[in-house]
């Protein structure tokens, strides 16, 4: 059987010595969570039959199963190749929704908690000669309000609520295996530093390394362009890489420049570790009302992109398909995309890298409930381990931890991320939380604003609009001439607008009425975009949506990834120079 979704899963951090363990596992469900205690563990087979990385929920998994699914378990066998003998091995889940727990040969390996980041259990101690078991159990309640689960549906029949889609449970990224020495590169941190032409780089090292040196090579096309060395002290290093000055070029939309980056671990005059990496020289910063990339005024055109498939739920069917929905956006003319409720794998990032397209991460908070305070001991782990993986990416340029928030919220929940937020990464701007009701502690306000007449819609942006306005109550309350910081503005969601002319009944939905024609359609997009093009205190917009997800039909493309009309019509429209880039501050 061809292994799917083949590609190295973490293409920032690559080392010649993995295996993929994607393919068929066993399987079973746990209705009644008694997996444990009928010895699962330590099974020598699970009846079923399912194929990973895709959920059960999807049809590629084999299984297609679409009620809740609070415990299910999986079980494969492996063997290690003879050359990684002597070494450490580490076992790599991708992503697993939600409480994991894994065992190897009977011997619990490590728990984890979250359903959207990556985790990481050295397995040696539990390894035997010849062939190897892995035992997987996941648990998955999303209907608990202290389990943030995004768009998947709490209830049993998803396609009676509007934005509410098929659930994912289980594991749903690639599971792979890694051999490294005793002493081994743990970790890369790279912050790009283009004004002063290199890059700041911290590098974690797991083991004894006293005498040990790291070595960080930059190349582009196979030419050298700058190399720093450093010894080991505490399990790290932090170096200065500098690039030559004829070779420095920014990464920005429209020309991603990358960089190679090689580090090597010496010890003695030998390495021992070696790993691949990549980076991009960019600067982000803000300007009165302008976001700047650069150190120029940057209009972000995006859209909202919530990484469903017909096929695969949350999980792409292939590499290429991940690289596909970029393309789809950048062939009308947005230069990114607003990653919506839910943390998208590092596969997709390492496309927007390479194609140059703009990112704003978001964690998938709904289902979370935010008047309980119990809530900020599940979120703030899982978003510190989304900065930890996603830091490196020069496409990522801005974090959104939260988004529509309650009204009966706990505000200082909002306020504690935010300010988390910045002190792991103040190179990027963080919306506190994205539409309706902010905290007040945010580097970008925005609002959600679905008004489908045009002239109304205008009229929500008109200068000198009273404080006292509540025209709109997607505003968060708020105006934005009384918005709290002052800086950049940025609408956030709007448009949504319900096309799909084939339908047939009243199963599907869109925001508002429906165009009767395709050419009303367009007329309406094209009203609404230039509202905001042409106002110079608005930085950015995101349009709801790239595809249709599900039942909802307001996406520019079919969930199949087909077109509705031509591309070119809305890229022409989205393409036209913002009142913003033309100095207009």
């Amino acid at each position: 059987m061809t292994v799917p979704r083949p590609a190295h899963p973490r293409p920032q951090f690559l080392r010649s010595s993995w295996l993929n363990l994607n393919g068929e596992w066993e399987f079973c469900f746990d209705h009644g969570r008694s997996g444990r205690e009928r010895g699962l563990p330590c099974a020598d087979r699970l009846d079923g039959r399912i194929l990973v990385p895709f959920c059960p929920e999807s049809t590629l998994s084999g299984i297609g199963y679409r009620d809740f699914m609070y415990c299910i378990w999986y079980r494969r066998t492996f063997t290690l190749p003879p050359e990684w003998e002597n070494k450490r091995i580490l076992l790599h889940f991708g992503a697993v929704d939600y409480d994991t727990e894994v065992w190897v040969n009977g011997v619990s390996v490590g728990k984890h908690r979250g359903g959207y980041t990556s985790f990481t259990m050295e397995i040696t101690h539990a390894l035997r000669p010849g062939e190897n078991s892995i035992v997987v159990c996941a648990e998955d309640d999303t209907r608990s309000p202290l389990q943030p689960s995004g768009k998947q549906s709490p209830e049993y029949s998803y396609r009676q609520h509007r934005c509410s889609y098929t659930r994912t449970t289980g594991i749903w990224q690639t599971v792979w295996l890694e051999a490294v020495p005793s002493t081994y590169l743990a970790r890369l941190r790279i912050a790009p530093d283009l004004e002063n032409t290199c890059v700041h780089l911290l590098v974690l090292v797991n083991g004894p390394a006293k005498d040990m040196e790291v070595e960080a090579k930059a190349e582009f096309d196979g030419v050298m362009v700058g190399t720093v060395r450093a010894k080991v002290t505490a399990g790290l290093v932090q170096m200065v890489l500098t690039i030559s000055p004829d070779q420095v070029r920014p990464w920005e939309p429209g020309g991603p420049f990358l960089y190679d980056l090689r580090l090597s671990l010496y010890y003695q005059g030998r390495i021992i570790d070696e790993v691949q990496s990549y980076f991009g020289l960019r600067s982000l910063g803000i300007s009165g009302p302008a976001l700047l990339l650069n150190g120029r005024p940057l209009f972000h055109r995006l859209v909202l992109d919530q990484g469903y498939y017909p096929d695969g739920v949350y999980t792409a069917p292939s590499d290429e398909s991940l690289r596909k929905d970029i393309e789809l956006a950048m062939a009308m003319g947005f230069n990114g995309a607003r990653l919506h409720q839910k943390v998208f794998e590092e596969r997709f990032l390492y496309w927007a890298d390479k194609l140059g397209y703009l990112v704003w991460g978001e964690m998938a908070n709904w289902g979370l409930d935010l008047s309980n305070p119990l809530a900020l001991q599940r979120f703030q782990t899982e978003w510190l381990e989304v900065l930890a993986r996603d830091y490196n990416h020069p496409s990522i340029v801005g974090w959104c931890p939260f988004n529509e928030t309650q009204v009966d919220q706990d505000p200082e929940i909002l306020r504690q991320i935010y300010r988390l937020t910045k002190e792991i990464d103040p190179t990027r701007p963080c919306i506190d939380t994205s539409g309706w009701v902010h905290a007040g502690l945010t580097d970008v306000y925005d609002v959600h604003d679905y008004e489908q007449d045009p002239v109304i819609f205008a009229a929500h942006y008109r200068p000198n609009l009273p404080a006292s306005s509540d025209i709109n109550p997607h505003l968060g309350r708020i105006p934005y001439e009384a918005r709290p910081t002052g800086g950049p503005f940025l609408v956030s969601e709007y448009g949504g607008i319900w096309w799909n002319p084939e339908q047939k009944d009243e199963n599907g939905w869109g925001d508002g009425s429906r165009p009767a024609s395709t050419e009303e359609l367009l007329a309406r997009y094209r009203a609404l975009t230039e509202t905001l093009l042409n106002d110079p205190r608005i930085c950015g917009f995101c349009y709801t949506q790239l595809t249709d997800v599900e039942q909802e039909v307001n996406g520019l493309y079919t969930f199949q990834r087909e077109p509705k009309f031509s591309p070119n019509i809305i890229k022409a429209i989205n393409s036209q120079l913002a009142a913003i880039e033309k100095g207009v501050l």
